[in-house]
């Protein structure tokens, strides 16, 4: 057990340390994006194009469509300087009588529908979103979620206030709704952590990913990106590829104040979040190299410093297990910590241990998905 212990010291203090050093070098970014809400008006706000794809979203859309039609984005002489297209894409369900009751009730927002007989020239959801592109005549498009409620009614103009100033991309955060189970405990843990790394790696100028609940871009940014070749290889994962084919380290923004947000229900079991994750992960062997690598040794080294620690509990070498890791934890909460803050998320102190150790898990669970597997329906 000595000599065990005397080979698992040295990996786990390489583990701890190079754990720290993404956290100082990546995470501590977190720092300078804005403590408070920026709802100031933008003196000359250009057309906006709103894009949701929606497949069997009668209710989804019934709920949450009248925020996105409130929003507060006009010019001086108060015209709404806003549309709206959402693309029913082949629903079965009631989708298409709630759009054209909305239809009546708001000039600004145009219907495509998809029949079920068309033939497609992309995968799925890309597809929707072409023919969505294919009709926007503004160069300002911000693209959300049939489930997706804005936060407020100044979300728009919050994701979009950097368009203005000359970025290409606007990468936000969406949020899910607490409702108390450990199921939601996690996955509310896990998307804050999953913006923790994709914001802080945007600020560092290694952007690789934003979450399609809430990303905005320009309809040049997004054109381009449908003529990279992973484009057509995946029905989902628009947004990550988006980002990959077009940011440049310079051209990417982060918003992420409480009132840009976007709040969506999460998955109700286990299974249906494992199938939702299996579709968002297996984008990533689309990923740069450089980025695979800095997220592979970044989630390696995570679980294989849990896994030495427990081991050293059990030897001589506890107490410099004990340290090491708890002031790798101490930091990382105070990280945590500033993410909830910005974000306005609730800090859930006493789960991050147990959601730090399930992370490791989750890993080994998905790594299949992240390096071999494309999954072909985006719902």
């Amino acid at each position: 057990m000595v000599v065990f212990g005397e080979v698992l010291v040295p990996v786990f203090l390489l583990c701890i340390t190079i754990q720290l050093a993404y956290t100082l070098f990546f995470f501590v970014q977190l720092f300078s994006l804005p403590d408070e809400d920026d709802v100031s008006s933008i003196s000359d706000p250009q057309p906006v194009t709103i894009i949701i794809c929606a497949k069997n979203e009668a209710a989804n859309l019934r709920n949450n469509l009248p925020a996105i039609m409130a929003q507060r984005y006009s010019n001086a002489l108060g015209i709404s300087m806003y549309k709206v297209i959402v693309v029913n894409d082949a629903s079965d369900d009631d989708t298409e009588g709630v759009l054209e009751g909305f239809k009546a009730l708001h000039h600004n927002l145009r219907i495509i529908h998809i029949s079920p007989s068309e033939k497609r020239t992309l995968p799925g959801k890309k597809y929707a979103l072409s023919k969505a592109l294919a009709i926007a005549d503004s160069d300002f498009l911000l693209l959300t979620d049939a489930d997706c409620l804005p936060a407020s009614d100044t979300w728009l103009m919050q994701m979009v206030a950097p368009l203005h100033k000359g970025k290409q991309l606007v990468a936000g955060f969406g949020a899910y709704n607490a409702n108390g189970s450990m199921l939601n405990a996690f996955i509310c843990w896990e998307t804050l952590h999953t913006f923790i790394q994709y914001a802080s790696y945007a600020l560092s100028g290694r952007s690789y990913m934003a979450v399609g609940r809430n990303l905005a871009c320009t309809k040049a940014a997004l054109l381009k990106a449908q003529q990279s070749y992973a484009w057509a290889q995946l029905p989902s994962g628009d947004d990550d590829l988006l980002i990959n084919a077009v940011a440049d380290g310079k051209n990417m923004a982060i918003i992420a104040n409480p009132s840009a947000i976007t709040l969506s229900p999460a998955k109700a079991t286990w299974g249906d979040w494992l199938k939702q994750k299996q579709r968002h992960v297996s984008t990533g062997k689309y990923y740069k190299t450089g980025t695979k690598l800095l997220l592979g040794v970044y989630a390696f080294t995570h679980s294989v410093a849990w896994l030495c620690f427990l081991l050293l509990l059990s030897s001589q070498k506890w107490q410099l297990a004990l340290g090491g890791m708890t002031t790798r934890l101490l930091i990382n909460m105070l990280i945590q910590q500033r993410a909830s803050s910005i974000t306005g998320q609730r800090n859930h102190i006493f789960l991050f241990i147990l959601a730090d150790i399930g992370w490791m898990m989750y890993n080994f669970a998905l790594s299949p998905y992240i390096l071999l597997k494309n999954k072909h329906r985006w719902t």
